[in-house]
């Protein structure tokens, strides 16, 4: 899929002359504009053989528009810090937020290209990558990213050629190291790697621009009228189309729901609650103690409906655990920051690092539970959510974080007797609102949604715990064991 980036594409310099003044006022215009209507952001992706121009480009277009509304990432080796977490990470901490433009030099195709071109990955480990990168791409899209991806290519002779030219000149001579030349002797398997790459991931919502990179002049200015026909597009409102997501499953014909058919009637008093609470905290302080806890994280999510006691079983797994080592994460409605971007931006970049935990009380399963219900979110991006979110936590998985999710299930009689306690309680008061009783009013609809939620997002690296919890004392006690086993099964 090279062959058109390798026939010599050049632009004489004096047509280049005349219309780079044009061409920056347009992308000049049209940043403008889309920093006023800050209704998406832009990324792009800027990738190629070494020698084609990629730095040159990312250069240009830090000096064609303004560089206060672009952010420029390049990169390189995996920190310590990154190494700890899953291999997209880094990429979710350097997306830029809408009404700004995000160049990525390098980005989540290299690491995946070289570790294949290397031998390090086989096929079918390289297939699933690219599975994750189009899974990513598509939910970046749907999320109202522009994405732009440049590959700038030569060929090899023409990339021989060009090492030779920066490293014949002292002022570019330090541009070519051993590894230029290192994957130059590599140039073969790697643009076969490349070829196969890109047309697993050229998709309709993100498709790949191969550009030739051999004539300064031609590489900047097609770069350049890619940039400003796609912005200019997209600010008028033009969208690449999405095939929807699967439509919700009907409600099962004879009524009755996973959540309705567990016993709440089981029950724990006096000194049998006490004894076991200590024995289970001291379980659960042995265990994230361990030593084989430095190589792994943990990330515990706890959901229920209103008063279902989230925060008093959270309040009982926390004094067993180091201060230092964990962080518990409320999570409300999102902010300003939080809404410029992906939804699931915030809860990336809350990852713990091996030997650490985070709690999340609510979590990213809101988007499928409440923003479905109260219709914040359409019908196509709760649908969609399902599968980002099974993604996610297969990344946690696979980076070693144990994901421990709890489903804190209570019956509507019960939620009523608390909501009433906490009205007859001056000290409680604070604790119910009126938004408790609108949403108690949608129960029917909040029951299905859970429901549906556990179905579609219960996996073998993420399982949902499900806790009958109309006594406090029985689901503090089921919390804590389901979690002491979960930690024990997976070291």
């Amino acid at each position: 899929m090279f062959e058109s980036a390798e026939i010599g594409h050049k632009l004489d310099k004096a047509r280049f002359k005349r219309e780079e003044p044009k061409v920056r006022k347009r992308l000049l215009d049209l940043q403008t504009a889309l920093l006023k209507k800050h209704k998406f952001p832009v990324i792009i992706l800027v990738n190629g053989v070494d020698g084609a121009g990629k730095g040159e480009t990312v250069n240009l277009f830090n000096e064609w528009m303004d560089p206060r509304h672009i952010r420029t990432y390049a990169f390189g080796a995996l920190t310590d810090l990154e190494r700890d977490r899953p291999e997209m990470w880094r990429f979710w901490q350097a997306l830029p937020p809408k009404g700004h433009i995000g160049i990525l030099f390098g980005s989540w195709y290299t690491d995946p290209v070289m570790e294949r071109v290397t031998g390090v990955d086989k096929r079918p480990r390289f297939e699933r990558r690219l599975a994750r990168i189009r899974a990513f791409e598509r939910m970046l899209v749907a999320e109202g990213v522009l994405l732009l991806k440049f590959w700038f290519h030569l060929s090899k002779k023409a990339q021989k050629k060009r090492l030779k030219d920066l490293a014949s000149d002292k002022r570019t001579a330090w541009r070519v190291t051993k590894e230029e030349w290192r994957n130059f002797e590599r140039y073969d398997k790697f643009v076969d790697v490349c070829e196969d790459a890109l047309r697993a991931t050229s998709t309709g919502e993100a498709p790949w621009d191969v550009i030739e990179g051999s004539d300064h002049e031609y590489r900047s200015l097609t770069a350049a009228r890619l940039l400003e026909d796609a912005l200019a597009a997209r600010l008028k409102g033009e969208r690449p189309e999405l095939s929807p997501a699967a439509p919700p499953p009907a409600p099962p014909l004879d009524g009755r729901t996973l959540l309705a058919s567990f016993d709440y009637k089981r029950k724990l008093v006096g000194d049998d609650y006490s004894k076991k609470l200590v024995k289970l905290q001291s379980r659960l302080a042995m265990l994230t103690r361990s030593s084989r806890m430095r190589e792994r994280s943990l990330v515990m999510v706890f959901e229920g409906m209103d008063a279902a006691g989230k925060g008093s079983t959270i309040r009982r797994i926390t004094p067993a655990m180091d201060a230092r080592f964990y962080r518990l994460i409320p999570i409300a409605a999102p902010s300003e920051e939080e809404r410029a971007q992906p939804y699931l931006w915030r809860f990336w970049r809350q990852i713990p690092g091996h030997g650490h935990a985070v709690i999340f009380d609510r979590s990213w399963y809101g988007r499928v539970l409440v923003e479905r219900v109260e219709k914040f979110a359409s019908e196509t991006d709760w649908m969609r959510a399902y599968g980002e979110i099974n993604e996610f936590e297969e990344q946690l998985a696979e980076s070693g974080a144990i994901v421990a999710k709890f489903w804190l299930s209570i019956t509507p009689a019960e939620q009523l007797r608390r909501f009433k306690a906490r009205q007859a309680t001056v000290y409680k008061r604070f604790k119910i609102t009126e938004e408790d009783w609108r949403n108690r009013k949608k129960w029917p609809a909040y029951e299905r949604a859970v429901n549906d939620m556990i179905e579609r997002t219960s996996t073998e690296p993420a399982p949902w715990s499900i806790i009958a919890s109309d006594d406090k004392h029985f689901a503090r006690i089921e919390t804590l064991e389901r979690l002491c086993d979960r930690i024990e099964d997976a070291l």
